[in-house]
């Protein structure tokens, strides 16, 4: 049957309806899992062998790049996996411009693995203008960026640096995250890739570890199915079957979690044991017009800086009753990190002093509990500051 293209569904409708099942002949309503290693040779959707395809695999990057509205997804056991496949694709010599505040995670596999094969990494704010006349004095091989930054929050002019990019044909990578495709769209912004963890919002029930990187581009295409066969960065079929079921309320989840985090982050504000609050969407964030500009909301990420040393602040998060003190994030329930000994602990002294990320820092992940009740549980808290 051929589509009716008089149907143009919304974002909801196709988070939930995604198409093939590779059940056709059951009438299953959900996708079964496929759990089998391998597939008898000659059969018709041309599967062979798990690490190099699987029918979960197929249904989630479907489903992933509708969402996205491109081409082409790939997915992989987890983000790290995905930050793995992109940057094997790369030669030794080759230098990756970086944005500083990035993901603990990718600065280390950068400094510390990739780094043993003469991969290069410069670090910089992208946020400041001038960062532009870098790209053509340094002619990097790829750019690498997060906006909302990991845990700052800084927001970066993603068209403004691809538009730069392009002039040089340099790939640009965007970690989406914080944001997923609902509320940034990186490709459309000219970005090459676009880089998620699947761990965190789009599965969204901290159940199940994943990534997954989209393109416009069959080039890259390419380069990520090749390398989630040939280094082994496939993720489970159980998993990617979590993950497809996870995005089914992605919406409904995502705009209780912006509705939450945009109401905390205005409160927090206004609190004495609080000496800032970062989030894109509040009026005093330094790059507010851009995310306004940038973004659909200002997503369920806020970090704050507490009046406390790292002993109080310690015990302000071990001592909230709806924010577990944990990594990670995007899950309906409500987390609370301290990034300089959690995320971001493999950062040297020096670098942490840098960008920031002190003793007296956390990093929210608003969940979809009762509004009142999380405002209470960290009110009651912050007030053992004072």
């Amino acid at each position: 049957m051929q589509p009716d293209k008089s149907f143009n569904p919304g974002i909801q409708t196709r988070a939930i309806h995604h198409g093939k099942s590779y059940a056709d002949n059951t009438g299953t309503v959900m996708p079964p899992i496929f759990p089998s290693s391998t597939f008898t040779h000659g059969n018709p959707e041309g599967f062979d062998y798990t690490r190099s395809g699987n029918p979960n695999f197929r249904i989630l990057e479907d489903v992933l790049a509708s969402l996205e509205e491109c081409k082409y997804s790939t997915v992989f056991a987890s983000g790290v996996s995905a930050i793995t496949a992109i940057a094997s694709s790369l030669q030794s010599g080759d230098l990756i411009l970086c944005e500083e505040n990035l993901y603990g995670c990718t600065v280390r596999l950068f400094e510390q693995v990739f780094s043993k094969f003469k991969l290069q990494t410069k670090w910089i704010d992208f946020s400041n203008t001038n960062s532009l006349a870098l790209i053509d004095g340094l002619n990097p091989s790829m750019i690498w960026l997060e906006s909302p930054t990991n845990p700052l929050l800084k927001i970066i002019d993603i068209k403004r640096i691809c538009d730069k990019a392009s002039e040089n044909q340099i790939p640009v990578v965007v970690d989406n995250t914080f944001s997923t495709a609902l509320l940034q769209k990186p490709l459309d912004l000219g970005a090459t890739l676009s880089l998620t963890s699947t761990t965190k919002y789009i599965n969204g029930h901290s159940d199940a570890l994943g990534g997954a990187v989209c393109t416009q581009d069959v080039y890259w295409k390419d380069r990520m199915d090749f390398a989630q066969k040939a280094l082994g960065l496939q993720p489970s079929p159980f998993d990617c079957w979590l993950i497809t079921r996870g995005i089914k309320t992605l919406p409904l989840r995502l705009s209780k979690q912006v509705d939450n985090a945009l109401a905390l982050a205005n409160e927090l504000g206004k609190h004495p044991s609080v000496e800032w609050v970062r989030y894109p969407f509040k009026l005093d964030h330094p790059q507010y017009e851009l995310a306004k500009k940038q973004m659909a909301s200002g997503g369920a990420i806020i970090t704050i800086r507490l009046k406390a040393d790292q002993k109080r602040t310690y015990t302000f998060c071990k001592n909230l009753r709806y924010f577990n003190m944990a990594e990670s994030l995007g899950g309906v329930e409500s987390l609370i990190c301290h990034p300089a000994t959690m995320t971001h602990a493999s950062l040297s002294t020096e670098t942490k002093k840098k960008l920031g990320i002190d003793e007296s820092l956390v990093r929210l992940s608003v969940g979809c509990e009762d509004f009142a009740d999380l405002e209470k549980d960290l009110n009651q808290q912050l007030s053992q500051l004072l």
